[in-house]
């Protein structure tokens, strides 16, 4: 059964996650201040208030926060976090960084906390520049997971041998090539031998 504190705790962890206060969730989205306020939650006689849909569906828009990570608070399951480490998509780039499986190791990572994920190799980039417009803009942090078998459509990180990292949609992989597209249609959709490649990370998650 759905309850009232599961939906208005739900927003309070949404607004943490995006390091924002409930007043500040509620601006975000356009809303008046008090939208989310607790003296808003409740009336003196008892009775409960309930956020509306499309409250909800204008802080869903303006966090950029998927219907499914909502659920999951909802569920409680964002109140289960570990930390992820995070780097710079440039950084990314350098040696030390990944082992030799394409996971994250080494030294020089930042962490931050993200709800319980199945894949303890999980990891986190910041996007710097603006190659991945209007999909990823300069500052948004993507969460990738490199024990995901990535398929046709997913969007992906991807590392060449020679320390190239991007973010492009899987268009297609064989047992020889990989054919990626842009995100930014400025910018041109590349093709690899598969030898040519580090590693391809599937993306589960962003913040923006």
């Amino acid at each position: 059964m759905l309850t009232h504190k599961q939906i208005w705790s739900a927003i309070d962890a949404l607004a943490a996650r995006y390091g924002l206060s409930p007043s500040g969730l509620a601006k975000l989205a356009g809303l008046d201040p008090t939208t989310f306020n607790k003296s808003k939650r409740g009336v003196a006689i008892g009775k409960l208030r309930w956020p509306s849909t499309e409250s909800i569906s204008k802080v869903l828009a303006a966090t950029g926060a998927s219907l499914d990570e909502f659920v999951a608070l909802v569920d409680g399951v964002g109140a289960r976090s570990r930390m992820v480490p995070l780097i710079g998509m440039a950084q990314a780039g350098s040696r030390g960084y990944f082992d030799d499986s394409g996971f994250p190791a080494g030294n020089g990572w930042e962490e931050i906390a993200f709800p319980e994920l199945a894949d303890e190799h999980a990891y986190a980039l910041e996007i710097t520049g603006d190659s991945m417009q209007p999909v990823y803009r300069d500052g948004d942090r993507i969460v990738v997971s490199p024990s995901t078998n990535p398929r046709r459509g997913d969007r992906v990180v991807v590392k060449t041998q020679d320390g190239e990292v991007m973010a492009k949609l899987l268009h297609r992989m064989t047992a020889q090539r990989i054919e990626l597209r842009s995100l930014n249609p400025a910018h041109e959709d590349r093709s690899f031998a598969l030898n040519e490649i580090a590693f391809v990370h599937r993306i589960i998650w962003a913040s923006q």
